[in-house]
């Protein structure tokens, strides 16, 4: 019962860290940023802020796959509900999206920084925010799917 309050609670906060951090840059620090730096400034900014983010969403991603898992075979597969499927699957294209974003471009924009190529790296940026996006309406769906599913 502990095993399954403490995987419980290291999923959630994981997600907080993750949707939380991702709702914070989009909503609240990229709108800043557009209006008040240049863009070598801004991609510089950009680069600096995901180097540190990424790292926490590499394990936030590890402890929500592991508490997930950990959680999913407590029970029956057949046994659990839908709405956990859904999670799952949701979880999994997010986690997708993520090592695609660090792979692809935020591997681009930091290329793109340090050549001093800020053309390449707004458009490496614009796909990271592109991703962001998606992402961040999948974490709010994966959400719903955790607190509503039962009703559903």
């Amino acid at each position: 019962m502990i095993v399954q309050a403490l995987m419980l609670f290291l999923h959630v906060a994981s997600v907080v860290v993750w949707v939380g951090g991702m709702f914070f840059a989009y909503v609240c620090l990229r709108p800043t940023v557009v209006e008040l730096l240049e863009p070598p400034q801004r991609l510089r900014l950009w680069g600096g802020v995901f180097s540190r983010f990424f790292i926490w969403v590499w394990w936030a991603v590890t402890l929500i796959a592991t508490s997930g898992l950990i959680m999913f075979g407590v029970h029956d597969m057949a046994a659990v509900p839908v709405s956990w499927h859904m999670m799952l699957t949701s979880g999994a294209v997010m986690i997708g999206i993520f090592i695609y974003v660090v792979t692809g471009p935020f591997a681009a924009l930091k290329r793109a920084v340090e050549a001093g190529n800020w053309n390449a790296g707004g458009i490496a940026l614009n796909r990271i925010r592109q991703m962001v996006g998606i992402n961040l309406i999948l974490g709010f769906a994966t959400i719903a799917l955790a607190t509503l599913g039962r009703y559903l």
